[in-house]
């Protein structure tokens, strides 16, 4: 199979890159396109691969101020000729999914979420704090990117989502059906922990939109232990209202990490995430999750199994599930063997034999048509 992988943009090492990752290791000769590429805010092996840019890669600064190129990224990507490939597949949060493909090439979209600052405008320029002269600007860029973004839906074959949460967005903006098919974890990898900590843990990046404040104002209030692993943008505004029973720690190793999922009173998740990998990996350490009711947590959070759900989105709803939480009463290898479920293997599988059958149905057709998929 001749295929071609399109992400966003390689600036940054999070929960789309790993999903990479786990692509790249099945199917290791497939080109990967992009954007924007970044070398050093990556893990060295990514420098081996086969990574095409965008024009954007040679304007001047670009990697610093890729923001202000908003409206660039339809042309960049769109730019891509990918006429020599039986399949694409694009992984995307935004840009991706908007690629030109030809007539019988099967074009797959793994759609992380449709476009997220544009079609919850109003909460993104809430969370990132935007500029007066941004806001006046940017109504008219969005109006602009959400045709666009409704546009290039049509141009996908098929659509596959990562989450239930993101199945709905993809019916309610672009009028599609999606299959449902959830990213790697690398459950297997982490050993199960014996718990006994007292504190509560967070693993993120500290960006507005995780909504880690609400932890860290939670803990605060009631006089929790937090520890607080990762860094980001938020981390001295966070640091300045936290309470002295929070405490930041910053990037980790992996040992760090498993060791503190391990031993930690529970995991707290407090955004709306389209899946969220972070909680899975706290499941598969055996510890219990803490998690806003909304987005992918409503997929991997049983209540009363392996964890809680709090709602509405709060300090005061956080605090009082955290006042009322007993971790006596999780079975540590019940939440492991839930997250085992969402492993790497079962991911490479399922994706591998949708890709094929994908090429399979566009020669039977000649012309790939937009059925709806079987169930992957």
């Amino acid at each position: 199979m001749r295929l071609a992988i399109v992400h966003d943009y390689l600036n940054q090492y999070g929960g789309a890159e790993r999903v990479l990752e786990a692509l790249h290791e099945i199917f290791p000769d497939a080109p990967v396109y992009t954007s924007l590429y970044e070398p050093g805010a990556l893990p060295e092996s990514f420098k081996a691969w086969d990574i095409r840019t965008s024009f954007l890669q040679r304007i001047p600064l670009s990697h610093r101020y890729h923001r202000a190129l908003l409206l660039l990224y339809p042309a960049a990507f769109e730019s891509f000729d990918l006429s020599s490939y039986d399949v694409v597949l694009s992984m995307s949060s935004a840009w991706a999914k908007g690629v030109v493909t030809p007539p019988g090439t099967a074009h797959v979209n793994y759609c992380l979420t449709p476009m997220r600052f544009a079609w919850n405008y109003a909460e993104y320029v809430e969370r990132e704090k935007i500029g007066r002269a941004a806001r006046a600007m940017l109504p008219a860029a969005m109006h602009y990117l959400r045709m666009w973004d409704v546009t290039t839906a049509q141009r996908v074959d098929r659509f596959v989502a990562i989450s239930s949460a993101v199945q709905a967005r993809i019916r309610k903006y672009y009028r599609r059906e999606a299959d449902l098919l959830f990213p790697p974890v690398d459950a297997e990898q982490i050993p199960l922990g014996t718990g006994g900590g007292e504190e509560f843990l967070v693993v993120s990046r500290l960006v507005p939109y995780k909504r880690i404040d609400l932890a860290v104002a939670a803990c605060s209030r009631i006089g929790a232990p937090l520890t607080v692993m990762g860094d980001g943008r938020d981390r001295a505004e966070l640091a300045a209202k936290a309470g002295p029973t929070v405490r930041f720690v910053g990037q980790a190793s992996d040992a760090e990490r498993a060791a503190a999922l391990g031993r930690c009173r529970a995991f707290l998740f407090p955004g709306e995430e389209d899946f969220g990998i972070a909680p899975v990996e706290a499941m598969a350490a055996g510890r219990p999750v803490i998690a806003y009711r909304g987005g992918g947590a409503l997929d991997t959070v049983i209540e009363g199994v392996t964890g809680e759900l709090f709602g509405p989105q709060t300090v005061d709803a956080l605090a009082d599930r955290l006042l009322n939480f007993d971790p006596s009463t999780y079975d540590s290898d019940a939440i492991r063997n839930h997250a085992l479920q969402f492993g790497r293997s079962h991911f490479q599988r399922a994706i591998s034999e949708y890709l094929h059958e994908a090429q399979d149905s566009a020669r039977e057709r000649g012309v790939f048509a937009h059925p709806v998929a079987p169930s992957v």
